[in-house]
């Protein structure tokens, strides 16, 4: 067609009433498809009524957004028709310019992407359509020819993205894709499509994963896909913006770059990024000297009042820059009865050779415009200036380079600052107020940045491109001042950007030195979500009110963490690139919300063989009985072989594992890709009751404060200690002048008396100035405080990098402070004296004190034959009474076997000696070849076994129910069981009574340690029972064993009802147990334990490497422990090896730890199970384990730890 003309056409069909809209396509064929369609008028012959719809725009491919097809709406005549037909005065504003913004928001503009497969020969050259299906229409077919991604449309294993834009579709369900089987390779295998609606805030998937193809598959070259409800992402809705940019009249005024906005709110909200010219072409056309050039964009919604605006351009093109003149905004008013246009003044040069030399200004609105159509039918215009907008400020922006070697940078330096009125977007730092060569060592240079006010700065953010020769850059602080009002903002840094120092990153975060506000706010990943959600902050939070990506993880309830671990199986199409999800079930049916599990910072999938694992919280279901397992995957390549299923509950203590071997999949096994899992048919394992800390950690404000260190933990308790936890840095945690809060598990051992810190010593920032450390108890809200205030350093203050912390509760230090004096005595026999380092650990009733090195003695050549050295360790937390001492070496130096005749400790506070007798070889070559030993202190007398002994039992009657009636009981040990004792409720004494605390004592034989307890409610004789059901209310039970003193606590918590039989009863299982000191030494006496090692059958399950064991029980551990044999080749596929450990008696074995050093050629291990044998009672516990302990299989653990299945 030729340009400026009109077609005039008639067409017969049947009648449509009135016409409410039209659609117009064709199909580009010729040498010049492109059309610019100005409008359509379309007259009904029958009742001469003239319909008008305006179109333009083109439809084309290298134009606009590239559709070769357009619905259109009718307008009144007097939007089309010239003004002066219409009796109107002229001007230069077209009416159809004011209707552009009301169109796009009763259109639907959808962003469709389309993911080819990565099968052979999948891509295709023929001509592809879609058509998309919503409740109330259709788009019709709609080719897709102009690819925003890729001028080669469909190749194997890309990405399509197109733009398709209609009108009243109704909700989308369905989607038709196919193509006309043209071209030289038309077959097409077509993963999925994704269909994204920003004005409907929906993302939709429809799955496929089937060809396209007359010659594959079933011939069919159309498929209609259906969206999957799992992999629906729903966000904010976007809102139509009509964006107005005035070029102003000056020399040189337009440009060639391409211009970006960004729009703000109140509070900080504000839209993405958005270039508003699509491509080259339109980059010349608009932004021309004295013109206006009008986008219409949908952004997210920053509610009522936009504070500012920023625009800026990328410096491109021929004549990059450019003079604005003003900014116009026009959006529609909430109930779309109106509109609203604020003016952004600028009349400023965005260039690097014109004004201040920046490519970025931030605008204030000075006038709004509003619009609106009144109930009658008139329009009401009313104009106003903006009431107290905010300032335009110059922020003096002062960069302090560090003064250590290769601290300056050549690379090009961004910054962006935060403030709780907004940021500034990344600023490049260009040129240096006082410098010419920037960023130099031991240099201050100063920026000026111009942006609306900020108000409180709180964070910044630097970056460096790495550019240039040398990058790397140490930032030593950063001084902000605001020219305004002089308000002065301080960040201390201390970091380096850069690849190859500290932890590799070339962008940093800091705060205001001042800033006490939560610096953990930024989710990045699920992890972190969790952690909030289980934390105290979660209290301020209203869960309705979390939007964006974390929502999907919300949970409503009182939520608890969970581990999840799934083992994928290796069958060759086991793996999936699914999204997976859990649902927990309890007792009444009680079921949490779906649980995802996803990884962070994007991954996605299971591969083939691989052992992924989850830190998740979801609601408490109590109980849980069953597990349901699935993922969001809908075609059929999204099969997935799940082999095992474990869960772990850290606040009940249990882990169950499940082998499943089942497929989720539409295609495999009976076609379902969820599958409830009953827990009755899992191996249960008790893995120790955790609690939920909130644990709060102060870094001092000293210089170089901050770590890149591991930091470990280990509390102590009056009833026990934890192992060693290692404390997550999570990017950010332990800087300078910081307090950092997270939420730790830790064992149910408080009150706690002492914690001990260590780090070690690695990474390039390996010291830390630990302020103190505050614990808070999840359920209790119990506070201890730990204060410390100073180095753990190799080389300042103390010059230790571990440090012991007393407990503090309630102002009260919970242990005394104390030094010891330790003397060796090596035996007087030939060869006796070692050249090997000494290590010791020293345990009393109040823990243990942690690896002491025996380094300095009066003795300059430590550890002769016949000699005593001794050692002073001040400044300890007291351990009370010793009971055992732990010796080893690491059997190092030219002769470092060792026999060691005794050890003296003497605690110097109480002036009290433990002898701790040994009488044995430390020695590879010598003995057993243990290099490891514990000792029981020979002050400690071990009784003959009790016979008999007084239990105290204390029962607590809760407010549910009292009673007149009679109470018995019968005690369960692990040796024995008691008779019944029967306590009889009388007038003259009454017991039972509602919230009262009632105490009896009961001789028996002794029992051992108390495993549960039989209760029951019986009638007095001769009373008479009314037919209503009499109960009792029995909340805990507290039993003490008077001659050691261990403590049994039952949590009961139950209605018992009364009966006259003694039939009918509730068994309680023992809830927490405290043991005494008394107790402890008493199981204090050498024991061997035979631990055999069964390697699994799997090709290569065999090692080579050192394999080490520790064994856990109720009395502590045996450390680490290496199992070796002199000329035998240990640990071979499906070999059974057995090997003799010696220590003190262990109590109930509650876990082992299996490892290996990863040496050796093969150092890969599959281990089938341990078991670990009492020889002196000839008790065995099996531990189960069927997982691989390699680096390059499974989870790519070389340790595990194995508890006894319940």
């Amino acid at each position: 067609m030729l340009g400026h003309s009109t077609d005039t056409f008639t067409i017969y069909a049947i009648d449509l009433g009135a016409l409410t809209k039209i659609r117009i396509r064709h199909d580009n064929t010729g040498n010049r498809a492109g059309w610019f369609l100005d409008r359509i008028d379309i007259t009904d012959m029958n009742n001469e009524i003239t319909y008008y719809f305006p179109c333009q725009r083109w439809l084309a491919v290298e134009e606009d957004d590239g559709q070769l097809s357009r619905e259109l709406l009718p307008v009144d005549e007097s939007y089309v028709l010239p003004q002066s037909e219409e009796g109107g005065g002229g001007g230069d504003n077209n009416p159809l310019d004011n209707l552009a913004l009301e169109q796009k928001d009763k259109s639907t503009t959808f962003s469709v992407t389309i993911k080819t497969g990565v099968k052979k020969n999948a891509g295709t050259d023929a001509n592809v359509f879609i058509t998309l299906f919503g409740t109330q229409d259709d788009t019709g077919m709609t080719l897709l020819k102009s690819s925003k991604t890729n001028s080669n449309k469909f190749e194997r294993d890309s990405i399509e993205i197109f733009t398709v834009e209609t009108l009243d579709l109704g909700d989308l369900w369905k989607v038709r894709l196919g193509h006309d089987n043209t071209g030289k390779a038309p077959g097409w295998f077509v993963d999925w499509v994704e269909v994204d609606a920003p004005s409907l805030g929906k993302c939709m998937m429809f799955p496929c994963g089937r060809w396209l193809a007359k010659n594959e598959d079933d011939g069919s070259i159309i498929r209609d896909l259906f969206h999957t409800e799992l992999q629906t992402r729903l966000y904010t809705p976007f809102v139509p913006y009509e964006i107005t940019l005035y070029t102003s009249d000056v020399f040189a005024a337009g440009t060639d770059a391409n211009i970006f906005i960004i729009i703000y709110g109140c509070d900080a909200v504000c839209t993405q990024q958005k270039y508003l010219c699509t491509n080259k072409r339109e980059q010349k056309q608009f932004f021309e000297r004295k013109s206006a050039s009008r986008f219409i964009v949908e952004l997210e919604d920053v509610g009522e009042i936009i504070e500012k605006i920023r625009i800026g351009h990328n410096n491109t093109g021929m004549n990059p820059g450019w003079h604005c003149s003003h900014v116009d905004i026009r959006r529609l008013l909430p109930d779309k009865d109106g509109a609203e246009t604020l003016t952004f003044p600028c009349d400023r040069w965005l260039a690097t050779s014109e004004d201040d030399k920046k490519t970025i200004r931030e605008l204030v609105p000075y006038d709004i415009f509003t619009e609106k159509y009144m109930k009658d039918g008139s329009l009401r215009q009313v104009y106003k200036e903006v009431e107290e907008p905010l300032d335009i400020v110059l922020y003096s922006v002062q960069i302090f380079t560090g003064n250590i070697p290769g601290a300056g940078t050549d690379a090009k330096v961004y910054i962006t600052i935060y403030g709780d009125l907004g940021d500034t977007g990344e600023r490049y730092l260009g040129k240096s107020e006082n410098r010419t060569n920037k960023f130099e060592r031991g240099t201050a240079d100063t920026f000026i940045i111009e942006a609306a006010d900020l108000g409180v700065i709180y964070k910044i953010k630097l970056r460096h491109d790495n550019s240039k020769w040398c990058a790397d850059w140490y930032v030593e602080k950063v001084e902000i001042w605001n020219d305004t009002n002089e308000d002065e903002f301080l960040f201390l840094c201390g970091r380096w950007l850069s690849l190859k120092k500290e932890d590799g990153r070339l962008e940093r975060l800091f705060y205001e030195k001042e800033y006490t506000g939560d610096r953990s706010s930024n989710c990045s990943s699920p992890a972190d979500f969790w952690e909030i959600a289980l934390s105290s902050k979660m209290a301020d939070v209203d869960i309705n009110t979390v939007t964006g990506p974390m929502a999907d993880y919300v949970q409503e309830g009182p939520i608890i963490p969970y581990y999840v671990s799934v083992t994928t199986g290796k069958h060759k199409d086991a793996a999936t690139d699914s999204r997976a999800f859990i649902f927990l079930i309890g007792e009444d049916d009680e079921r949490s919300k779906r649980i995802w599990l996803d990884y962070p910072r994007g991954k996605r999938g299971f591969s083939r063989g691989s052992v992924e694992e989850f830190y998740v919280a979801g609601l408490d279901v109590g109980i849980i009985k069953k597990i349901e397992l699935g993922h969001d995957g809908a075609s059929p390549e999204s099969c997935w072989l799940v082999e095992e299923l474990c869960l772990a509950v850290p606040t009940q203590g249990t882990k169950y594992m499940l082998n499943c071997n089942c497929w989720l999949a539409k295609d495999r096994g009976d076609g379902i890709t969820s599958r409830v899992f009953d827990l009755l048919d899992a191996m249960v394992v008790n893995i120790g009751v955790k609690v939920l800390y909130e644990m709060t950690v102060w870094t001092g404000d000293v210089v170089g404060g901050g770590t890149d260190s591991n930091i470990f933990m280990t509390l102590y308790g009056i009833n026990g200690s934890t192992e060693e936890m290692q404390l997550d840095k999570k990017k950010a945690r332990f800087e300078r002048e910081q307090n950092d809060t997270f939420i730790m598990e830790i064992l149910d051992i408080a009150p706690f008396t002492k914690m001990r810190i260590r780090i070690d010593g690695l990474g390039s920032r390996p010291e830390w100035f630990l302020e103190r450390i505050l614990l808070k108890n999840m359920n209790t809200g119990d506070l201890t405080m730990f204060y410390y205030g100073d180095w753990l350093s190799q080389r300042k203050g103390k010059k230790t990098l571990v440090c012991e912390m007393c407990a503090v509760i309630d102002e009260e230090e919970m242990m005394e402070w104390t030094s010891y004096t330790v003397a060796v005595k090596t035996s007087n026999i030939l060869g006796a004296g070692t050249d090997a380092n000494v290590f010791i650990i020293i345990f009393g009733e109040n823990g243990d004190s942690g690896t002491l090195a025996l380094k300095q003695s009066a003795n300059w050549n430590k550890f002769e034959r016949n000699n005593t050295d001794t050692f002073n360790f001040p400044d300890m937390l007291s351990l009370g009474h010793l009971c055992k001492l732990r010796v080893w070496h690491d059997n190092k130096g030219i002769f470092p076997g060792w026999h060691l005749s005794y050890v003296d400790v003497k605690d110097n506070s109480r002036d009290e000696t433990f002898r701790f007798q040994c009488d044995c070889w430390l020695s590879k070559s010598e003995g057993d070849g243990q290099t490891v030993r514990d000792f029981a202190c020979a002050n400690n007398k071990i009784h003959d076994e009790l016979e008999e002994t007084t239990y105290e039992i204390v029962i607590e009657t809760g407010n549910g129910g009292e009673t007149r009636e009679n109470v018995w009981l019968i005690l369960e040990g692990r040796k024995n069981r008691s008779k019944e004792f029967l306590v009889e409720n009388s007038s003259r004494q009454r017991a039972f009574r509602k919230g009262t605390t009632d105490t009896f004592e009961f001789d028996s034989v002794y029992l051992g340690d108390i495993a549960s307890l039989c209760v029951g409610h019986l009638a007095r004789e001769d009373r008479f029972i009314p037919k209503r059901e009499l109960v009792w209310h029995v909340k805990t039970i507290t039993i003490t064993e008077m001659e050691y003193g261990n403590v049994y606590f039952f949590n009961c918590d139950c209605l018992i009802p009364l009966k006259r039989k003694r039939k009918y009863f509730k068994v309680f299982e023992v809830t927490k147990t405290t043991e005494s000191f008394v107790s402890k030494v008493q199981s204090l006496v050498p024991v061997k334990y035979e631990v055999i090692v069964t390697t699994g059958y799997e090709p290569g399950a065999g090692t080579d490497a050192n394999v080490f064991v520790t064994i856990f029980g109720a009395n502590g551990d045996t450390g680490k422990r290496e199992l070796k044999q002199k000329m035998r080749n240990l640990f071979e596929r499906g070999s059974t090896d057995r090997f003799f450990l010696e220590t003190l008696e262990l109590g109930e074995l509650r876990k082992v730890r299996l490892e290996h050093d990863s040496s050796g050629y093969c150092s890969g291990w599959l281990v089938e199970k341990v078991e670990v044998t009492n020889t002196s009672t000839g008790v065995a516990t099996i531990f189960n384990c069927g997982r691989w302990l390699d680096k390059k299989q499974g989870d790519g653990l070389t340790w595990r730890d194995l508890f006894p299945s319940v």
